[in-house]
């Protein structure tokens, strides 16, 4: 199967992510949150849909 350069990017960023907080998961979504306040672009979450129960 063909290389796809767009995967080995992404892959690359995301390891170099994790090592630059040694593969602390709290500190890289912390660190993740500090990048978007600072970026001031407008974050949206959505509201999760309700289950319907069974």
């Amino acid at each position: 199967m063909p290389r796809d350069p767009i995967v080995n990017e992404v892959r690359r960023v995301r390891e170099e992510q994790a090592a630059k907080y040694a593969f602390d998961v709290k500190a890289i979504v912390a660190g993740a949150k500090k990048r978007q306040r600072r970026s001031g672009r407008k974050v949206v979450s959505f509201v999760p849909k309700k289950r319907l129960s069974a």
